[in-house]
């Protein structure tokens, strides 16, 4: 068995040249991947994990990386083998896209946006398969029916940003697999995507794997991805292997403290059941962890009502509005202080747009916003500047929201010098306190963003949103780019701050498990509407409407024995959120299904798709 292994990494040493000298990406490690085998390896960023499989496409080089140790022997289609590291460019050039195929993790990198999607298709089928323009052109429509995407025909002639996330990384998938590749290494590949588009493509991955026999690479900081997706799994902690066994081994007997970490820090749906207020993750290896649920308060912070928000659709010679999208469409809820109310839904679902709205970032067409007695639907430019003093946000990606010629420093205690709150030593100890609340040494204080990982990024963020003691924050994918153990510490940092200041978020989310670990209600977003609200445990131990019930499906479960099956996901593509100008659509209406606990009635688009 061991003879015909598509790709056998031995020994690999990775060093990167730095001003400081060499620094080693990856050391020494080894492991092989048989034919129609899924190898997951695993880590955190910085492990090393995708300096592996860019060496192993030999594009690690173009990153500032030499191979300076080991042999990367593949099998080639022909029946020769080959160690990569040592083939010139000219041979890597054939191989890549022809015998081994790569999914990157961000698709709107890989795509080029000035090409339309048929054309970077065929591109690579001409160059390795020698097809003539109306063959591959086929063959590039096959491909695009093979991973699911809608109205095919139409989006061979589009460009790269008219596609949504999970579409344009549905074609960079078919791109690594037009050449019918013997290895595909899949790095990252949905850590963009919402739940069940990841679920329809790690199912994607898994049928085009059994069908074409093709090995499969998956690089990964996901363990649910890991036990839906693996046979074997390679553990990687700061350029070196730590652990490697077949995946039930690692979930069910894992040896190293590292992957017992790892698996720690996984939220998993279902952990909260019978609890009725949320409460701080239990990690490994932090002592005298107090774990006390949140309960918050009765008295409510924020009551919207009715809100609408609309974006105009411009075209035509004259670039009048000729549609609009309707992002946020007749939403209200209550969220009390104290606690935490989520927002969750897919991608274009209008939770994001919510959460703007409601800060008044982007303007809504009509609705209610009540802040603890405030109107913020009344307040004009100079009330908006006081009223923001007490609702805050936190974003998605911490490194587009600071500014990278500041010091730490300066950007969390901006806000404070804004409003004239304090200044000289009184502003240093505030922002000196702000470190110690988000747990970031003070020595930070005078460092730049790209001197920090994405975690301690975004414990600026966090700090920075707290600088002017804000009611509300509104926390936008606030984890979702963070590295799982990360991921915990900064979720419990954000409940420890509640629980002692009283804070309430607006949680917005597409992590099922996370929503479940923070919140204390829950509201499911669909087409802009909310089609579930209700207490979380409500929510998810009795979810009444079709599209929670399929999203809650959708969810990878950390243990290899629960894996989902293709056939379990029936999602059609959500229907478009433009509607031509004079379109009004209906109110929404609920019924309490038991006591808070509220399902959309009114709902002809969902009941077509399911």
């Amino acid at each position: 068995m061991l003879d015909h292994a598509i790709a056998q990494i031995k020994g690999l040493r990775v060093e990167f040249q730095t001003k400081d000298g060499p620094v080693v990406g990856v050391e020494n490690v080894s492991f092989d991947i048989q034919p129609g085998e899924t190898v997951c390896v695993v880590g955190e960023s910085g492990s090393g994990k995708s300096v592996s499989s860019l060496s192993l496409m030999r594009l690690v080089e173009f990153g500032g990386g030499q191979i300076a140790g080991g042999q990367l022997l593949f099998d080639r289609r022909d029946g020769t083998e080959l160690d990569v590291a040592q083939a010139s460019q000219d041979v890597m050039r054939d191989i890549r896209g022809n015998d081994i195929g790569m999914i990157f993790q961000e698709p709107m990198t890989a795509l080029n946006p000035v090409f339309t999607v048929g054309r970077q298709l065929t591109e690579g089928l001409r160059v390795h398969k020698d097809m003539s323009k109306s063959e591959a052109e086929a063959r590039a429509l096959e491909l695009l029916r093979q991973v699911r995407i809608p109205e095919p025909e139409r989006r061979l002639q589009q460009y790269p940003h008219e596609l949504s996330g999970g579409m344009r990384q549905r074609v960079v998938i078919a791109m690594a697999l037009a050449c019918e590749p013997r290895l595909l290494i899949a790095d990252e590949p949905t850590t963009a995507l919402d739940v069940t588009i990841q679920a329809e493509i790690l199912a994607l991955i898994d049928r085009l794997k059994r069908e074409t026999g093709t090995a499969v690479m998956f690089i990964t900081h996901d363990m649910a991805v890991v036990a839906q997706m693996a046979d074997r799994v390679v553990v990687m902690y700061r350029g070196n292997k730590v652990e490697e066994g077949s995946v039930q081994e690692i979930f069910e007997n894992p040896q190293h403290d590292y992957t017992k970490a790892l698996l720690a820090a996984v939220p998993k749906l279902g952990e909260m059941r019978g609890k009725s207020a949320p409460e701080p993750m239990k990690l490994l290896g932090s002592t005298g962890q107090k774990i006390n649920p949140i309960p918050g308060t009765d008295e409510p912070l924020l009551t919207v009502k009715n809100l609408t928000t609309r974006f105009a659709v411009k075209g035509g010679f004259f670039r009048r509005t000729i549609a609009n999208v309707h992002a946020v469409e007749d939403v209200s809820f209550t969220l009390n202080k104290g606690q935490t109310l989520s927002l969750v839904g897919e991608s274009g679902c209008g939770k994001s747009s919510a959460g703007r709205s409601i800060l008044r970032l982007v303007e809504p067409l009509s609705g209610q916003i009540d802040l603890d007695g405030t109107d913020i639907m009344k307040l004009g430019t100079e009330g908006l500047r006081k009223a923001r003093l007490d609702m805050q946000m936190i974003f998605q990606d911490p490194f587009a929201s600071l500014n990278p010629q500041m010091q730490l420093m300066d950007q969390v205690s901006e806000p404070m010098r804004n409003y004239g709150i304090a200044s000289g030593s009184e502003l240093q100890d505030r922002v000196a306190s702000l470190f110690d609340r988000v747990q970031l040494p003070r020595s930070f204080m005078r460092r730049y963003p790209h001197e920090m990982s994405g975690g301690q990024r975004q414990r600026i963020a966090i700090a920075r949103a707290l600088a002017l003691n804000p009611k509300l924050i509104v926390a936008d994918e606030a984890v979702s780019a963070l590295d799982v153990s990360v991921q915990a510490q900064v979720l419990n940092l954000m409940m420890d701050l509640q629980a002692e200041l009283g804070l309430s978020y607006l949680f917005i989310s597409h992590d099922m498990a996370v929503v479940e670990r923070v919140s204390h209600n829950v509201g499911v977003m669909y087409l802009g509407r909310i089609v579930e609200l209700g207490p979380r445990a409500r929510v998810f131990e009795n979810p009444q409407h079709p599209y929670t019930r399929a999203l809650m499906k959708a969810v990878p479960i950390a243990d290899p024995r629960k894996r989902k099956e293709e056939k379990d996901l029936n999602f059609t593509p959500i229907p478009s959120p433009i509607h031509p100008i004079g379109y009004s659509p209906e109110p929404s209406e609920y019924n309490e299904v038991e006591p808070g606990h509220f399902v959309l009635t009114t709902d002809p688009l969902f009941e077509r798709r399911m």
